[in-house]
């Protein structure tokens, strides 16, 4: 869709993931450093719950895309002339990241599924994503293709860590960069809806403004900026969390060691008192 809910629609898909992926990973990373199978027992049901919310996002996008009232409706050509290639082309952006989810799905279901494919599938779906941008705005005005080239930095990034991952997997590091990149994507397609679609009345951006265009560049710094602190916090409330809220067993096991420490201590008082 060629307007602001048309980039508002995906930029919340984006942010709702990356925000959760931005509490999931830390999550697990501190589990995992403490040995803890607590988190293991309910993980697998998690990560299904997950890809199965990834993968109505992408149906829902992709009936967007199609079935809103200017929309295809499923005709790809009518009388020779291709029908609203804007939308198939997000509409197969959609495709690829429900194919993802799907496999993701399978991969947490079924254990003869080779670990790391999840990964490497969503590592193709966002190189689709990339490739597609890539050809999506030739002809247009200059702001409208630089504020989109500049979407390309995280999305083909985010393409580079998850291959990474297909290696590295569970490495805490890749996942939290990966995880800053979705949320840039997430609060730069807003930020392009905002700028190619105004709203409230909003003037419009020249287009052929060098000075919009280096404005455009230092505002994509800033919203990165802005998702590595979201990253940044999230990672310390979960850490805060989780030091200060002690698990019911960790209370019993403290509380057996105390009560022996402390049975050992009268043991020692009361054999001295005997000598004496």
């Amino acid at each position: 869709m060629a307007n602001f809910k048309g980039h508002a629609l995906p930029g919340s898909f984006f942010l709702i993931v990356g925000l959760w992926w931005s509490v999931k990973y830390p999550l697990k990373y501190f589990h995992q450093k403490g040995k803890s199978s607590r988190l293991t027992h309910h993980y697998q049901r998690l990560e299904i719950t997950e890809a199965a919310i990834r993968t109505l996002f992408s149906v829902v996008g992709m009936l967007a895309e199609q079935f809103v009232p200017d929309g295809p409706h499923l005709h790809l050509s009518h009388e020779d002339h291709w029908v609203k290639l804007s939308n198939w082309q997000h509409s197969t952006m959609y495709l690829f990241f429900g194919v993802s989810g799907v496999v993701d799905v399978l991969t947490s279901l079924l254990t003869h599924i080779p670990l790391g494919l999840d990964r490497l599938v969503m590592a193709v779906a966002a190189a689709n994503e990339g490739f597609l941008l890539y050809h999506h705005v030739h002809h247009r005005p200059p702001l409208d293709q630089h504020i989109h080239s500049l979407l390309l930095c995280a999305v083909f990034a985010g393409a580079v860590s998850l291959t990474l991952e297909v290696i590295l997997r569970d490495n805490i590091v890749l996942e939290l960069f990966r995880t800053s990149l979705v949320i840039l994507q997430g609060t730069w397609f807003w930020q392009i809806g905002f700028v190619l679609f105004p709203l409230f009345g909003a003037p419009e951006w020249d287009q052929e403004d060098d000075a919009n265009i280096m404005f455009i560049t230092m505002c994509f710094c800033w919203h990165y900026l802005a998702a590595l602190c979201i990253v940044a916090v999230s990672y310390s409330l979960v850490y805060g969390f989780l030091t200060r809220v002690k698990r019911p067993g960790d209370r019993e096991i403290i509380g057996i060691q105390k009560l022996k420490s402390d049975h050992t201590y009268q043991k020692a008082l009361l054999s001295g008192s005997d000598e004496d």
